[in-house]
């Protein structure tokens, strides 16, 4: 089968197509046909080897994650972290899954999702996907929706509390917003210029475009703030809280922040119940995979750049 190689740290032009062995499902294991995947800013992060938490900080950083993810090229080559597709095996054990079953899927660190064909546990992050939904549209379900549930929950959103999620247009903000509106949220967003309406669509009571106005000039006070880009400077992350509001960076690491399958199936039902959608910004064969990272590496994408199989 084809899969995309990194086989080395660099820009998008490093991602090559190879041939290599189709995998065969061991007893717990499902065959995934992938249909869908995407270049998650995760992915091109490993690509660049860049931490992306600030030049000071990537400088000492960067040893580590060469420790991490490998010294001279990512050990794991095929990178992806999301992927949708239909099951068309089952190993002997296997008994959530049948052949014919259209899942979607996060393998988080694992990566591994350009490619033709992904081997998974059947207790991974691993679920049905959801019946109103097509194969492009849940597979960034996986891994940004997840993202933006497990940070909003830290902050345990009651009904009425203001919250801002700045990056309200990329990924995980866009899952963000509606998120917070489903858990009672007042919700303000902050995006540039064309992004508003967008934004707007999703549920936010209010946007700020970031492009005219800085909102930690405003005398607003907020519950919660998101930033689902970690782009907040420091100094300015706490200014628009209230005494005892939460700031939330999606950069923060956390030992307890790990995905789990009950939550990939409850963003399943808010979906078929018509309570989150996806945003995509671009679709890419995957024979594009370069200029899907190109456009990627540029920063400025709405939502989710998809790719399919």
């Amino acid at each position: 089968m084809k899969a995309v190689i990194c086989s080395k740290y660099g820009p998008p032009e490093v991602l090559q197509f190879k041939e290599v062995d189709k995998p065969f499902p061991k007893d717990n294991e499902v065959l995934i046909k992938v249909k869908a995947t995407t270049v998650h800013i995760g992915d091109t992060k490993v690509r660049r080897l860049a931490p992306g938490l600030g030049p000071v900080r990537d400088f000492f950083f960067k040893p580590m994650l060469r420790m991490m993810l490998g010294f001279n090229g990512p050990r794991k080559k095929i990178l992806g972290m999301e992927l949708a597709g239909e099951i068309e095996a089952v190993g002997k054990e296997v008994t959530l899954f049948k052949i014919g079953d259209s899942v979607f899927a996060s393998t988080e660190l694992e990566f591994g999702t350009y490619v033709e064909y992904r081997c998974m546990a059947e207790d991974k992050v691993l679920a049905k996907k959801p019946s109103n939904m097509s194969y492009e549209e849940a597979a960034p379900l996986s891994n940004g929706g997840l993202t933006a549930l497990l940070n909003l929950r830290k902050a345990n959103i009651q009904k009425g509390q203001k919250v801002l999620i700045y990056g309200a247009s990329g990924s995980v903000g866009t899952y963000a917003i509606q998120l917070a509106k489903h858990f009672g949220a007042e919700v303000n967003g902050v995006c540039s210029t064309p992004n508003l309406e967008m934004v707007k669509s999703l549920g936010a009571d209010q946007v700020i475009d970031y492009t005219k106005e800085d909102f930690t000039q405003r005398a607003d006070l907020f519950d919660v703030i998101f930033d689902a880009v970690g782009k907040i400077a420091p100094s300015k992350r706490k200014k628009n809280l209230t005494k005892s509001g939460i700031y939330l960076n999606v950069l923060s690491l956390s030992k307890n922040f790990k995905l789990k399958v009950e939550d990939l199936n409850f963003l399943k039902e808010l979906c078929e119940a018509r309570k989150l959608r996806t945003i995509i910004d671009k679709r890419y064969p995957i024979t594009h995979i370069v200029e899907a990272h190109r456009y990627v590496d540029k920063g400025h994408k709405k939502g989710n750049v998809v790719i399919t199989i």
